[in-house]
């Protein structure tokens, strides 16, 4: 069996001990975090040790290899350390990237905040969770509530059939009616609301559904920084 079978079992029989005995906390009395270190260290070490071996021959050979095993256990370890922070870097390129991707920072009292980015049209979309469902919506201070299409009404679980649209209303295609509507649950990253008043546009007269007032003025605060929008609970 060659070094890369050996790492490859000890790292199996490590992971199955853990997920094992995940519940518990505990792996042979040691701590499953603590025994996780130990399982990925234990393949360093002992292919160190065989590093040495191999090169016993000469003096400068051994020094070499464990030179540049050292230089591989200290990117190991600052990769281990920095594991927060570099996730925390790729969630931020990802929300950049992605439009309607949300950023969630812990803030210094230690409670969280939503960072959106701006789009190339100047608004701010958001992915939000309305009743379990997925919807992408444009921020509206201008709204008085949240204001849903059709498609997105259906799809969060409303039947637009069975709707009274008594309300007027203006939008980016004129005036239209609309339905008042409750709904159970909106949410945006770890912000979430229940019973949220909303509105159900009349078919083709909204081109996007808007996160309003109804959700947006529950919040502890709303900053537009530059291009960012920064939500808290």
């Amino acid at each position: 069996m060659n070094r890369l079978n050996v790492v490859l079992v000890i790292l199996g029989i490590g992971l199955a001990l853990l997920v094992f005995n995940h519940d518990s906390g505990t792996t042979f009395g040691i701590d499953n975090d603590d025994f996780g270190r130990m399982v990925y260290l234990l393949p360093i070490a002992l292919m160190i040790g065989a590093g040495i071996w191999a090169s016993r021959h000469t003096v400068s050979e051994t020094l070499r290899n464990l030179l540049i095993w050292l230089v591989i256990i200290l990117a190991l370890a600052t990769a281990y350390l920095y594991r927060a922070d570099a996730l925390a870097v790729g969630n931020r390129l990802l929300a950049g990237l992605i439009p309607g991707r949300a950023f969630v920072v812990t803030t210094s009292e230690g409670g969280q905040e939503v960072i959106l980015h701006k789009l190339l049209n100047g608004h701010f979309e958001a992915d939000v969770t309305i009743n379990g469902q997925n919807v992408s919506m444009l921020v509206d201070t201008g709204a008085s509530m949240v204001a849903l299409t059709r498609r997105d009404a259906e799809r969060v679980g409303l039947v637009p059939e069975n709707l009274a649209y008594s309300m007027t209303v203006m939008t980016a295609n004129g005036r239209a009616r609309a339905a008042p509507a409750r709904l159970g649950s909106v949410a945006i990253g770890p912000i979430i609301r229940h019973n949220v008043e909303a509105m159900v546009a009349e078919n083709g007269k909204l081109d996007q559904s808007l996160l309003g007032m109804s959700f947006l003025e529950t919040l502890g605060s709303m900053q537009m920084q530059t291009d960012e929008l920064r939500l808290r609970d």
